[in-house]
């Protein structure tokens, strides 16, 4: 996947959603941490869409345990539908947790079958200061092919903040996923894309969302294309 332009992705645990988003989104982010039996998913995945690949750790807020939990993504990357996989970024800084190597390993390893890495950050308490903002999706694009960042707002100052942050980068050439959490940041998933933001996410299931402030999935991809018209 590219990322060159808006990518639409539906977030689910279980890959049997697929027909469900298949009119509507561009890719699946699949996401190992929530899911059951997630290697016998990906080996009988026969859908349409490619799939973006998340095991998100739980201290990055997802459900996945550290240990084999890099080696669980790097055997996804022998499935011809993932088409990107997603590393923390924390994970591949020198952090103090020791996975740092194994997380550059599995991004060389993804680009050498040309499987994309979206390397991600998150803050699920605020909004750094723009200058935090910007900082983190450089580094995160410095390592793979897209930074995301995804942060929560307390007001309308955040969102804005994420905005702007979004198109100084888009316009510095840096491809970036920006989003704000939170009902006050949730609009910003509908207009990031305008300021250049490549990666919005949506769950197929309404009732099973993934992050706070999540739009459905048709509602999301109604505002983006209307707002890009």
């Amino acid at each position: 996947m590219p990322f060159d332009s808006f990518t639409l992705a539906a977030s689910t645990a279980d890959l049997g959603e697929e027909p469900a988003a298949r009119d509507v989104a561009d890719c699946v982010e699949f996401r190992m941490d929530l899911a059951a039996k997630s290697d016998e998913q990906l080996a009988a995945y026969d859908g349409d869409l490619p799939l973006l690949v998340t095991n998100r750790a739980e201290w990055e807020g997802g459900g996945a345990a550290d240990e084999g939990r890099l080696d669980a993504l790097g055997d996804a990357l022998a499935h011809d539908a993932v088409g990107a996989i997603d590393v923390e970024l924390e994970a591949l800084d020198d952090n103090g947790r020791g996975d740092a190597d194994a997380a550059r390993s599995l991004v060389e390893a993804a680009s050498d079958v040309d499987v994309a890495v979206v390397v991600s950050t998150h803050d699920f308490e605020a909004t750094p200061p723009a200058s935090e903002l910007r900082d983190r999706l450089r580094r995160a694009s410095e390592h793979g092919d897209v930074g995301k960042i995804a942060v929560t707002a307390r007001d309308r100052g955040d969102a804005l903040s994420v905005l702007s942050v979004t198109h100084e980068l888009t316009e510095a050439g840096v491809r970036v996923a920006t989003m704000a959490m939170g009902a006050v940041g949730s609009h910003t998933r509908a207009v990031a894309p305008v300021y250049g933001s490549k990666i919005g996410y949506a769950p197929v299931d309404p009732d099973a969302a993934t992050a706070p402030g999540q739009y459905d999935l048709e509602t999301l991809r109604t505002l983006v294309d209307r707002l890009s018209e």
